[in-house]
């Protein structure tokens, strides 16, 4: 093991290895390590690079957050994209993504192999190892971390920097409730299980500062009474949900669906039980539960696989069928029946339903009960546009960075892509190394 190196990343998701490559690419001695058995994190169940395309877009989709990292993840995606692409990994077409996002479909998996032997070849690479502090000198600059190895050996490195990049905290339910929601802690996680706050709880050791408490998540709706397994991520998120009605327990409409099945995985974190019914008639059915998602992408009946998983599942032939809902769901279901009927003879909607307003109106109805589920928190690490780690005061930490879900304060209630942010930000802030040490 290299004891003195340029760059220690600790992290071997998206934003880490991006890092660490570029790092190699520009001659820099680099040791990467990843708590985990095997690189790739929660990257290896995505597959579109995508953002905003401009300023005001990301601004009308996400106007709380942070100013400087959403024009720098905009200005800096066309740069993203052709960072995989000189690597050699195929980039799909633009295409649309959501209402307002453009990007890219590429092969995660290949992405992080080409990236591993780049820095394996090069540099140094330690799995199954964590980082129990970093290093801090006497005029706070961080210069190194200290290392628990696979067998429990320790091992102190000296790094010129250091960039954080183990992938949020979403797998600790305690950090979940403190920094996302009360009722947190208890959702489903469809995420990776190693990314357990580590960056959070190093940089907040080395003078860095969480920004965006309470400021949301990233994930999606899944099936209720469904164990989450890593293949059926993507299957069983309910996507269609910006297409559906959505109930709580008291029989009652709470959000605007319309406005992006994220949005609806927060606000329905927020009600009783964080638990709902998604109903859907034959046209939302045939339009979007058994359609693709993004264009070009596969797919599969969502309400289909629920069913055979075990999730709660009905098929109602009318709106009087709401009424006779299992008693044991415990549904305020005469409510949710009258309100059905009400929307499908075309009465106004309130909440409003303002990017799909068409009724549901064609028989039958699909119905199924929906709990939100967690890929990784808006909260994290204070950053600036070239991922150093701020203070409390606003300061950067010296010889400190952080990308990728790491950080904090990119988005506060909204959404607009995760593996675009952690490409930029991890290439802005190892580029700020290059600089500073040359």
């Amino acid at each position: 093991m290299t004891d003195n190196v340029d760059l220690l990343v600790v992290g071997g998701g998206m934003a880490g290895l991006t890092a660490a490559t570029r790092a190699v690419q520009r001659g820099l001695r680099v040791l990467l390590v990843e708590r985990a058995p095997n690189l790739g994190g929660s990257a290896l169940y995505a597959g579109y690079l995508w953002t905003a395309p401009t300023i005001e877009a990301m601004d009308e989709a996400n106007p709380d957050g942070d100013p400087a990292l959403k024009a720098a993840v905009v200005n800096g995606f066309p740069g993203a994209v052709d960072f995989l692409r000189g690597l050699g990994v195929p980039v799909g077409p633009a295409v649309p993504i959501l209402r307002f996002g453009r990007g890219h479909q590429f092969d995660t998996a290949l992405y992080v192999e080409t990236c591993r032997k780049i820095v394996a070849g090069a540099g140094e690479i330690l799995t199954s190892t964590t980082t129990g502090r970093l290093r801090v000198d006497d005029a706070g600059t961080v210069v190194g971390a200290e290392l628990t190895l696979p067998g429990g050996q320790t091992r102190a490195v000296t790094a010129r920097a250091t960039m954080l990049a183990t992938g949020g905290f979403q797998a600790d339910a305690e950090l979940r409730a403190e920094y996302v929601h009360a009722a947190a802690g208890e959702i489903p996680l469809r995420s990776n299980p190693y990314s357990r706050g580590d960056g959070l709880r190093l940089a907040q050791g080395a003078g860095g500062v969480a920004a965006n408490r309470h400021g949301g998540f990233y994930g999606h709706l899944v099936p209720s009474q469904i164990t989450l397994e890593p293949e059926l991520f993507v299957d069983l998120a309910l996507y269609y949900s910006e297409h559906a009605l959505m109930f709580n327990l008291d029989g009652e409409r709470f959000v605007d669906e319309t406005v992006g099945d994220h949005h609806n995985a927060n606000a329905l974190l927020a009600q009783r039980e964080a638990r709902a019914l998604l109903i859907t008639d034959a046209r939302g059915y045939r339009e979007f539960v058994n359609a693709a998602y993004v264009e070009g992408a596969p797919f599969t009946d969502k309400f289909a696989l629920a069913r055979r998983r075990g999730g709660r599942c009905v098929i109602a032939d009318d709106a009087e069928d709401f009424a006779a809902m299992p008693p044991e769901w415990g549904y305020h279901g005469v409510k949710i029946a009258e309100e059905v009927a009400r929307l499908a003879a075309g009465e106004a909607p309130s909440p409003a339903r303002e990017f799909d307003p068409r009724p549901l109106a064609e028989l039958p109805y699909y119905v199924v009960e929906t709990v939100p589920a967690i890929t990784f928190p808006f909260a994290g690490v204070r950053v600036d546009e070239k991922a150093h780690v701020l203070s409390k005061a606003g300061d950067v930490v010296p010889g400190l960075y952080a990308a990728g879900s790491d950080i904090g304060g990119l988005y506060v209630g909204a959404y607009a892509g995760g593996l675009a942010p952690a490409v930029v930000l991890a290439l802005a802030g190892t580029d700020d190394v290059v600089s500073t040490l040359s």
